[in-house]
């Protein structure tokens, strides 16, 4: 153990990953795990929300997302199934322009299929009028290929297809949200082999290109928030090396014991302890000069985001309000693992999400 790791909770250590994420009492497993589940079934949770056990599909959301970075160009695509509608929303950045172009299209919940677990080449995938998006999930050999096809509005035009190999050990974590209130989640770093054509322009891959993939199920709370960061490269204090981060603040019950902040490096992991978001612009007044900073309070997490451009998703009605902003743009500071090493981040891109919801 290094000298940092006296700030890491002992609940947040891997534990082994039992069959099922639900036990056969209709209760969820909390932690850190080593591997997939298999049984990812979490409408058998018991009184996961104050509604009754029958409508636990109405307020359970499902999504899996992939963040690919290449040398010119990040593209963040997911499939979300949100239990009434499904959404295929793919965001496509231009690192040489400093702008996001959006794709997203509604489609429904029938039409919408998530992977049951990450396993056997199970599949999310959905077809629909603008395109398709396809995962082929095998993560037990630390693999899986995402493709797809989009068209927007304005007439714009996205495909991609990459195989991607995992380069370090997964995230996985089931956090409390309430008593026996979950949100599972799986995320993994990769190397990514493959293209992006966005408006008839190729941009290939090359040995630095990286992914993560986002596997996601919860019963969030009807008035919800989290803030999230993130960055991915092959350069690690400057050396050609896989180097990940991972940065969250969600609704957990106890953010000492249960989150999911982590450096990803080659073949290995290091934790990271809960970490504040402080803004000096709130995400939907956006403007050029927005600085998001992120830190702990052990010194281990000291970065600042400076966003470039954003999604918005907004939508205000009597029962329905949605603040949803993805952010892109530059990274500055640095991290320490448990070792104490401190690793910078000066000038990498990174993605943040803040979202809040009334749903």
């Amino acid at each position: 153990m290094g000298e940092y790791s006296k700030f890491i909770s002992i609940k947040r250590r891997n534990q082994s990953t039992p069959e099922a994420i639900v036990d056969e009492n209709g209760q969820c497993v909390f932690g850190t795990f080593d591997k997939e589940f298999v049984d990812l079934n979490l409408l058998r949770a018991k009184k996961p929300t104050h509604a009754p056990n029958f409508l636990n599909k109405t307020r359970l959301t499902l999504w899996q997302a992939a963040e690919i970075h290449l040398k010119d160009c990040v593209i963040l695509t997911a499939l979300c199934d949100m239990a009434f509608f499904g959404i295929n929303l793919t965001l496509f950045y231009d690192k040489r322009t400093k702008k996001v172009h959006t794709f997203s299209t509604n489609i429904t919940t029938k039409k919408t299929f998530i992977a049951p677990n990450l396993l056997n080449g199970n599949k999310t995938q959905a077809t629909h009028k603008n395109g398709f998006i396809k995962f082929d999930n095998n993560f037990g050999e630390g693999k899986c290929n995402v493709k797809g096809d989009h068209k927007n509005k304005k007439g714009e035009t996205i495909q991609y297809d990459f195989e991607l190999n995992r380069v370090s050990k997964p995230c996985v974590v089931s956090i409390p949200f309430d008593k026996n209130r979950p949100l599972y989640s799986q995320k993994d770093f990769f190397k990514a082999e493959g293209k992006i054509i966005f408006n008839g322009e190729k941009f290939l891959s090359d040995e630095n290109s990286t992914a993560i993939i986002d596997d996601h199920k919860g019963y969030y709370h009807r008035r919800m928030h989290y803030d999230w960061i993130t960055t991915l490269s092959r350069d690690y204090n400057g050396e050609k090396k896989y180097f990940a981060l991972n940065l969250t603040r969600n609704q957990s019950i106890n953010q000492e014991d249960y989150n999911e902040n982590l450096i990803w490096k080659e073949g290995e992991t290091s934790l990271l302890p809960p970490v504040t978001f402080e803004k000096n612009i709130l995400t939907k007044n956006f403007k050029n000069g927005a600085i998001w900073k992120v830190k702990d309070q052990h010194d281990m997490v000291n970065i600042e985001f400076k966003a470039e451009d954003i999604y918005r998703n907004e939508m205000h009605a009597l029962i329905v309000d949605i603040g949803y902003y993805v952010a892109f743009g530059t990274l500055s500071g640095y991290v320490r693992d448990e070792e104490g090493n401190k690793i910078s981040v000066d000038g990498l891109i990174g993605i943040g999400e803040d979202k809040t919801m009334l749903f």
